[in-house]
């Protein structure tokens, strides 16, 4: 899993840079999240399912989704690109395969955003995302961002 860690590290890094503190961008390293990459997918592989995009041999992205707490619900817990594949389609490519994924979780996709993340809403958006009125607060390194939660009807999809 370092190579997700890894790509996770510098996607949230590029992703966020506008949004968090260079102390909350840095929170752990490439390392850290690729061990806790691999504790997280031990525990929850038998309901969840971990993507890789690959352009080539390398890693160009990852989703990783399940069944959310909520019977009948599924939910999109991670959509990473490369930032050197950001706006070439790998993010659509990976929507798509998503979107079909999560169906076999629920009828109702949920996914969280960071508020400030004009991008990804943007994205999300396109995808027939839209927000449902949830927020959250939670922590990234030590700093708390409020996440607006989106959902979409998968069933129509």
């Amino acid at each position: 899993m370092s190579g997700i860690g890894d790509l996770h590290y510098r996607s949230r890094a590029a992703a966020y840079a506008h949004i968090l503190t260079p102390e909350a961008l840095t929170f752990g390293s490439p390392e850290t999240l690729g061990e806790w990459w691999a504790e997280r997918y031990r525990w929850e592989r038998e309901a969840h399912r971990l993507t890789v995009a690959v352009v080539g041999d390398e890693l160009a992205g990852f989703t990783y989704l399940g069944a959310s707490e909520n019977p009948g619900v599924a939910e999109l817990s991670a959509i990473h690109a490369d930032p050197a594949y950001v706006g070439k389609g790998v993010g659509r490519l990976m929507m798509a395969h998503a979107m079909t994924a999560l169906r076999s979780y629920g009828e109702r996709g949920v996914l969280w955003v960071l508020e400030g993340n004009a991008r990804a809403r943007r994205f999300y958006e396109k995808g027939g995302w839209a927000a449902d009125g949830e927020t959250r607060v939670e922590p990234i390194g030590d700093e708390p961002v409020m996440q607006l939660r989106y959902s979409v009807d998968l069933s129509i999809i």
